[in-house]
């Protein structure tokens, strides 16, 4: 049985493939999240996945502070990508980190509730750098479900989060990755 810890690890490499193929012109295209470009969205990924370490340690939103506002990805954006996802995958494969309680913005809650949001994070924003900068856009079929699993239980708290657009119809007899998409307010592209 995969944990949820593992999932997450394939999402981040899942999205560090699309990472790979984006090459710096294409920053300042436009992305599904209507209020980043590339370079944003980007950053934002990079961002996220640093302040997991922090968090599963045991340090608060106080204590981590602005380390990780502004731009992080440098001259080299896949070097960037990779070196805060392998940290935010060590920091979650950890013994006692999906139990341990962890100081988010909207908890503490248990490490495994914060590594089932970084995993819909990781999974739907590469999606939409896929979309952006003209890649594949299509998800492994189990990382779908498992995001689905994490999503279904509180798919009304996350569509009213505001983290997500808008939810939309997605058509009749519509695949689970177009389901999920629709449910998290992205349109079906594929």
């Amino acid at each position: 049985m995969t944990t949820l810890a593992e999932w997450h690890r394939r999402a981040l490499e899942a999205t560090g493939r699309v990472v790979s193929g984006i090459a710096p012109a294409q920053f300042g295209q436009p992305t599904p999240c209507e209020e980043m470009d590339v370079r944003a969205l980007l950053n934002h990924l990079v961002s996220g996945n640093w302040w997991v370490a922090p968090l599963v340690d045991g340090r608060t939103i106080e204590e981590v502070g602005d380390r990780f506002d502004g731009d992080l990805l440098g001259d080299d954006h896949v070097a960037a990508y990779q070196a805060s996802a392998a940290s935010a995958a060590e920091a979650f494969e950890r013994e006692g980190a999906m139990q341990r309680p962890v100081a988010v913005s909207y908890g503490p809650v248990p490490g495994e509730v914060y590594a089932g949001h970084r995993l819909i994070d990781v999974l739907i924003h590469g999606w939409d750098l896929a979309v952006a900068t003209g890649q594949d856009t299509t998800l492994d079929p189990a990382l779908v479900a498992a995001c689905w699993d994490v999503v279904r239980p509180q798919l009304a708290l996350l569509q009213g989060s505001g983290a997500f657009g808008r939810p939309v119809d997605a058509p009749a007899g519509a695949d689970d990755q177009t389901l999920l998409l629709a449910a998290l307010g992205r349109g079906a592209r594929s």
